[in-house]
This record gives C-alpha cells, sequence and structure tokens, in this order.
C-alpha cells in the first residue's frame, strides 16, 4: 500500500510545473561537479524537482554526509533520461513493467544513471550508490543506501 500511496504522491508532485527556483538551482550547482551539473540539467523538471526535494530529505538523517554521498542523492534518477518518458508513460511503465526498450530503459535507470556518472567521471562512491551496487560486506555505503532510499520514498 505504502508504494501505491508513493506513486500518487509523485503523480501530483509531477503535475506541478513551476520551475525550481534560482537559489535551488544555485544550490545544486554548488554541490555537483561541473559535468555533474550538466547531466542534472537535462533532466526533466520532474526530476529535478524530486531530485532535491530526495537530498534534502536525505540531508536531514544524514546531515553530515560526504559531498560524493550528497551528489547521488542528486543524481539517484539521471538514468530516467535514457527512456525519455512523459508522465503517462511513467505510469504505464510502472504498472506493465519492463515491456519494450524504452519502459526497459525507465526501470532500469539506476544501472544506467551509475554507467552515465562513471563515463564522466564522477566519484566512485557517487556512481556506486546511483547504482545501488554495494556489497555486503560495506556497512557504512549499505548505510547511505538505506537513507538514500528511505528519502526517496516520497
Amino acid at each position: 500500500m505504502s508504494n501505491v500511496f508513493h506513486l500518487v504522491k509523485r503523480f501530483v508532485g509531477a503535475l506541478d510545473r513551476r520551475e525550481l527556483s534560482q537559489n535551488g538551482i544555485e544550490l545544486v550547482s554548488a554541490i555537483l561537479l561541473p559535468r555533474e551539473f550538466e547531466l542534472w540539467s537535462t533532466m526533466p523538471l520532474i526530476d529535478k524537482k524530486h531530485s532535491v526535494v530526495v537530498m534534502q530529505r536525505f540531508l536531514k538523517v544524514m546531515p553530515l554526509a560526504e559531498s560524493a554521498v550528497v551528489r547521488a542523492s542528486l543524481l539517484h534518477d539521471v538514468g530516467k533520461t535514457k527512456a525519455n518518458l512523459g508522465v503517462a508513460m511513467r505510469v504505464l511503465a510502472t504498472v506493465v513493467g519492463s515491456r519494450g526498450a524504452r519502459l526497459s530503459l525507465y526501470h532500469n535507470h539506476e544501472a544506467i544513471g551509475g554507467q552515465m556518472l562513471r563515463q564522466i567521471g564522477s566519484d566512485e562512491t557517487t556512481w556506486r550508490l546511483v547504482t545501488g551496487e554495494i556489497g555486503d560486506d560495506e556497512s557504512r555505503l549499505l548505510q547511505v543506501v538505506i537513507a538514500l532510499r528511505a528519502a526517496d520514498e516520497i
């Protein structure tokens, strides 16, 4: 049931077409590396706004997180740009799963985003957190992944 609530909240948020404030954009620019900011800037408005909310929620749980980790909170959905889906198609992708190339891209956005970040030279911690590929023996990073996923449950 919480998954349905999460999806409804995301859908309602997607309907808000107000732009991010200049202060919000400047904050993101100050946190991300220049090439990361370029990637973030290509994200649809709904994902940009979502990323800022996730970062804010994450920092409430881990206020002393290192910058590479905070960057991951902003970039966790960057791989969705490859699928290029609008709101209606995202709903469809959520309902029907990974059917077809674009819907598969959407569902694999974490791995795709991690690869994109790796290709532009992001910190290893950042791209690994985006992919979620953390070993069981990496307790510190596992705690971060748990906090990131909780912050993403909007």
